[in-house]
Protein backbone atom coordinates (compact mmCIF):
# COMPACT_ATOMS: atom_id res chain seq x y z
CA UNK A 1 0.00 0.00 0.00
CA UNK A 2 1.75 3.21 -0.80
CA UNK A 3 2.39 5.51 1.90
CA UNK A 4 0.36 8.51 2.52
CA UNK A 5 1.22 12.09 0.75
CA UNK A 6 1.07 14.19 3.71
CA UNK A 7 4.88 14.68 3.71
CA UNK A 8 6.41 16.88 1.48
CA UNK A 9 8.78 15.54 -1.71
CA UNK A 10 11.52 17.50 -0.21
CA UNK A 11 10.94 17.27 3.94
CA UNK A 12 14.48 15.75 5.62
CA UNK A 13 12.03 13.29 7.25
CA UNK A 14 10.07 11.78 4.29
CA UNK A 15 9.00 7.76 4.39
CA UNK A 16 8.00 7.42 0.87
CA UNK A 17 11.43 9.14 0.09
CA UNK A 18 13.16 6.79 2.66
CA UNK A 19 11.78 3.55 1.53
CA UNK A 20 12.69 4.89 -2.48
CA UNK A 21 16.14 5.03 -1.18
CA UNK A 22 16.40 1.40 0.93
CA UNK A 23 14.74 -0.30 -2.34
CA UNK A 24 16.96 1.51 -4.84
CA UNK A 25 20.44 0.69 -2.56
CA UNK A 26 19.27 -3.32 -2.07
CA UNK A 27 18.43 -3.00 -5.71
CA UNK A 28 21.83 -1.46 -6.83
CA UNK A 29 23.77 -3.72 -4.16
CA UNK A 30 21.93 -6.63 -5.32
CA UNK A 31 21.63 -6.59 -9.59
CA UNK A 32 23.93 -3.07 -10.24
CA UNK A 33 23.06 0.09 -11.95
CA UNK A 34 22.31 -1.71 -15.39
CA UNK A 35 20.45 -4.34 -14.14
CA UNK A 36 18.25 -2.22 -11.60
CA UNK A 37 14.95 -0.82 -13.16
CA UNK A 38 12.90 1.63 -11.74
CA UNK A 39 9.80 0.04 -11.59
CA UNK A 40 10.47 -2.65 -9.73
CA UNK A 41 12.03 -0.42 -7.63
CA UNK A 42 8.58 1.94 -7.02
CA UNK A 43 6.66 -1.41 -6.36
CA UNK A 44 8.86 -2.59 -3.67
CA UNK A 45 9.00 0.98 -2.24
CA UNK A 46 4.92 1.08 -2.41
CA UNK A 47 4.66 4.25 -4.39
CA UNK A 48 3.41 4.70 -8.36
CA UNK A 49 5.86 5.17 -10.87
CA UNK A 50 4.72 8.34 -11.13
CA UNK A 51 5.51 9.03 -7.32
CA UNK A 52 9.21 7.76 -8.28
CA UNK A 53 10.01 9.84 -10.84
CA UNK A 54 8.69 13.15 -9.38
CA UNK A 55 11.46 12.40 -6.35
CA UNK A 56 14.05 11.42 -9.12
CA UNK A 57 13.86 12.00 -12.76
CA UNK A 58 16.15 9.41 -13.47
CA UNK A 59 18.25 6.31 -12.82
CA UNK A 60 21.16 8.13 -12.69
CA UNK A 61 19.39 10.79 -10.26
CA UNK A 62 18.24 7.48 -7.70
CA UNK A 63 21.87 6.39 -8.15
CA UNK A 64 23.74 9.40 -6.94
CA UNK A 65 20.90 9.52 -4.07
CA UNK A 66 21.34 6.40 -3.18
CA UNK A 67 25.15 6.77 -2.95
CA UNK A 68 25.26 10.07 -1.37
CA UNK A 69 22.68 8.97 1.13
CA UNK A 70 25.05 5.55 1.96
CA UNK A 71 28.05 9.01 2.69
CA UNK A 72 25.68 10.21 5.01
CA UNK A 73 24.99 6.97 7.09
CA UNK A 74 28.80 6.46 6.78
CA UNK A 75 29.64 10.01 8.10
CA UNK A 76 26.88 9.33 11.20
CA UNK A 77 28.67 5.53 12.23
CA UNK A 78 32.45 7.65 11.46
CA UNK A 79 31.44 10.29 13.83
CA UNK A 80 31.58 7.54 16.65
CA UNK A 81 35.33 6.81 15.71
CA UNK A 82 37.23 8.98 17.55
CA UNK A 83 40.32 9.52 19.71
CA UNK A 84 40.69 8.93 23.34
CA UNK A 85 43.27 10.25 25.57
CA UNK A 86 45.96 8.46 27.40
CA UNK A 87 49.07 6.57 26.04
CA UNK A 88 49.52 6.61 22.76
CA UNK A 89 49.48 2.72 22.48
CA UNK A 90 46.39 2.96 24.01
CA UNK A 91 44.28 6.15 21.97
CA UNK A 92 45.94 4.14 18.62
CA UNK A 93 44.49 0.89 19.86
CA UNK A 94 40.83 2.28 20.57
CA UNK A 95 41.16 4.09 17.32
CA UNK A 96 41.91 1.57 14.82
CA UNK A 97 39.73 -1.14 16.42
CA UNK A 98 36.53 0.90 16.07
CA UNK A 99 38.11 1.78 12.64
CA UNK A 100 38.72 -2.33 11.98
CA UNK A 101 35.01 -2.27 13.37
CA UNK A 102 33.69 -0.21 10.40
CA UNK A 103 35.93 -1.31 7.63
CA UNK A 104 34.86 -4.92 8.29
CA UNK A 105 31.23 -4.11 8.11
CA UNK A 106 29.83 -6.44 4.97
CA UNK A 107 27.47 -3.66 3.55
CA UNK A 108 30.63 -0.96 4.11
CA UNK A 109 32.11 -3.55 1.32
CA UNK A 110 29.11 -3.57 -0.79
CA UNK A 111 28.76 -0.21 -0.98
CA UNK A 112 32.38 0.27 -1.67
CA UNK A 113 32.03 -2.20 -4.68
CA UNK A 114 29.07 -0.61 -5.96
CA UNK A 115 30.73 2.92 -6.44
CA UNK A 116 33.85 1.44 -7.55
CA UNK A 117 31.81 -0.74 -10.15
CA UNK A 118 29.77 2.41 -11.42
CA UNK A 119 33.21 4.84 -11.49
CA UNK A 120 33.18 5.59 -14.71
CA UNK A 121 29.71 6.54 -15.29
CA UNK A 122 29.53 8.22 -11.87
CA UNK A 123 33.33 9.53 -11.14
CA UNK A 124 32.42 12.86 -9.14
CA UNK A 125 29.91 10.96 -6.76
CA UNK A 126 32.54 8.31 -6.18
CA UNK A 127 35.64 10.97 -5.75
CA UNK A 128 33.10 12.91 -3.20
CA UNK A 129 31.96 9.46 -1.31
CA UNK A 130 36.02 8.32 -0.74
CA UNK A 131 37.30 11.65 0.07
CA UNK A 132 34.42 11.93 2.59
CA UNK A 133 35.96 8.66 4.41
CA UNK A 134 38.91 10.04 4.00
CA UNK A 135 38.60 13.00 5.57
CA UNK A 136 36.40 11.43 8.67
CA UNK A 137 39.08 9.13 9.65
CA UNK A 138 42.07 10.24 8.09
CA UNK A 139 42.00 13.79 9.40
CA UNK A 140 41.12 12.53 12.57
CA UNK A 141 44.18 10.78 13.10
CA UNK A 142 46.55 13.47 11.67
CA UNK A 143 45.52 15.57 14.50
CA UNK A 144 46.12 12.99 16.65
CA UNK A 145 49.09 12.16 15.93
CA UNK A 146 50.44 15.38 15.28
CA UNK A 147 49.69 15.56 19.13
CA UNK A 148 51.39 12.79 20.29
CA UNK A 149 54.46 14.12 18.29
CA UNK A 150 53.97 17.52 20.57
CA UNK A 151 53.80 15.64 23.42
CA UNK A 152 57.11 13.52 22.36
CA UNK A 153 55.43 10.05 22.40
CA UNK A 154 55.93 9.60 18.96
CA UNK A 155 58.13 10.60 16.38
CA UNK A 156 56.53 11.66 12.65
CA UNK A 157 58.05 13.90 10.08
CA UNK A 158 54.83 13.32 7.80
CA UNK A 159 51.85 12.78 9.98
CA UNK A 160 50.02 11.98 7.01
CA UNK A 161 52.05 9.61 5.35
CA UNK A 162 52.20 8.10 9.20
CA UNK A 163 48.45 7.99 9.31
CA UNK A 164 48.51 6.07 5.90
CA UNK A 165 50.89 3.31 6.92
CA UNK A 166 48.59 2.75 10.55
CA UNK A 167 45.56 2.90 8.57
CA UNK A 168 46.76 0.65 5.50
CA UNK A 169 47.72 -1.88 8.02
CA UNK A 170 44.02 -2.42 8.99
CA UNK A 171 42.13 -1.92 5.31
CA UNK A 172 44.27 -4.42 3.81
CA UNK A 173 42.93 -7.45 6.00
CA UNK A 174 39.50 -6.29 6.96
CA UNK A 175 38.60 -4.55 4.18
CA UNK A 176 40.96 -5.07 0.68
CA UNK A 177 41.05 -8.89 1.34
CA UNK A 178 37.47 -9.29 1.48
CA UNK A 179 36.87 -6.49 -1.41
CA UNK A 180 38.42 -8.51 -3.92
CA UNK A 181 37.68 -12.10 -2.80
CA UNK A 182 34.11 -11.48 -2.41
CA UNK A 183 34.18 -12.22 1.49
CA UNK A 184 35.26 -15.78 0.81
CA UNK A 185 38.39 -15.31 1.95
CA UNK A 186 38.64 -14.05 5.85
CA UNK A 187 41.29 -12.62 8.36
CA UNK A 188 41.78 -14.98 11.20
CA UNK A 189 42.82 -12.51 13.57
CA UNK A 190 40.18 -10.67 14.80
CA UNK A 191 39.56 -6.94 14.56
CA UNK A 192 41.21 -6.62 18.07
CA UNK A 193 44.25 -8.56 16.68
CA UNK A 194 44.64 -7.09 14.05
CA UNK A 195 44.55 -3.81 15.70
CA UNK A 196 46.89 -4.93 18.37
CA UNK A 197 49.31 -6.13 15.57
CA UNK A 198 49.24 -2.74 13.85
CA UNK A 199 50.04 -0.61 16.37
CA UNK A 200 52.80 -2.64 17.58
CA UNK A 201 54.12 -2.70 14.15
CA UNK A 202 53.78 1.20 14.15
CA UNK A 203 54.95 2.22 17.49
CA UNK A 204 58.16 0.16 16.43
CA UNK A 205 58.27 2.81 13.46
CA UNK A 206 57.26 6.13 15.15
CA UNK A 207 57.57 5.52 18.76
CA UNK A 208 60.60 7.05 20.82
Amino acid sequence: MPLGDETHPHSPEDPRRDAILRLAKRRFMTDGYAGSRMEPIAREAGVSTATLYGYFPGKAELFTAVINDAAEDFSRQMDHVRMTTGPAREQLTVFVTAYADFMSDPFVRAVFRLVVAERPRFQAVAMRFFERGRSHFGGVLIKALETLDDAGEIKVDKPSWAAGHLMGMIEHPVFFVPLVTGDDVLVKRSNAQVAEDAVETFLARYGV
